[in-house]
């Protein structure tokens, strides 16, 4: 497997060919040719180049997908008995990079795959089988089965949604408020411990 150590933004990623790439923000458009020329290692197979410090001549090839944000991070200082209380968060900005080739003086460009006629002959036939199928016909209803005492058997009505819920008692009128009685004094003293043993 042929990779390369490169470095961007002062950090060192790992570059295979066709594997995205995440690195910091770089000032370039989505969709524009990047050529990343600070490569430290490349190893093809057994045979590994190491740079003094870079590769001469071996720069990575990359395509800019898009530019995205990672994940929130929060950062909270607290320092207790002070009354400091800091909260801020951040989210780091990233570029996707799609790694097309590693060395070379130019891209090369990429061979189209070619369309033999198999292939085309394929492609009504596949057609042909993904078209819709005809709708069934619906079933004819069922008749009416009659009853063991050869009477005809009556014929359920299907529930309409819109039948007739029974009627709701009306509300029952509250009574008035009565007013509370006033307490009644009694002159019986309150029982004391009867001296009786039992």
């Amino acid at each position: 497997m042929k990779y390369a150590i490169v470095e961007s933004g002062g950090k060192q990623y790992k570059a295979v060919e066709g594997v995205m790439l995440e690195v910091d923000r770089l000032p370039v458009e989505p969709g524009a040719d990047l050529k990343l020329e600070q490569v430290l290692l490349v190893a093809d197979g057994e045979s590994v180049t190491v740079g003094t410090p870079v590769v001469k001549d071996t720069p990575i090839w990359t395509k800019v997908v898009d530019h995205f944000k990672g994940p929130k991070v929060v950062i909270f200082n607290y320092r207790p008995k002070k009354r400091i209380r800091v909260k801020t968060g951040h989210r780091q900005n990233y570029t996707r990079l799609l790694v097309e080739q590693i060395g070379g003086a130019t891209l090369l460009p990429k061979p189209e795959p070619e369309v033999t006629l198999e292939a085309e002959a394929e492609e009504p036939a596949a057609k042909v089988k993904a078209e819709p199928k005809a709708e069934k016909k619906a079933a004819a209803p069922k008749k009416a089965a009659a009853s063991p005492k050869g009477k005809p058997a009556q014929e359920k009505k299907p529930a309409s949604k819109a039948k007739a819920a029974p009627a709701k008692p009306a509300p029952k009128a509250k009574p008035a408020a009565k007013k509370p009685a006033a307490k009644k004094t009694t002159d019986k003293k309150p029982a004391g411990k009867s001296s009786a043993k039992k």
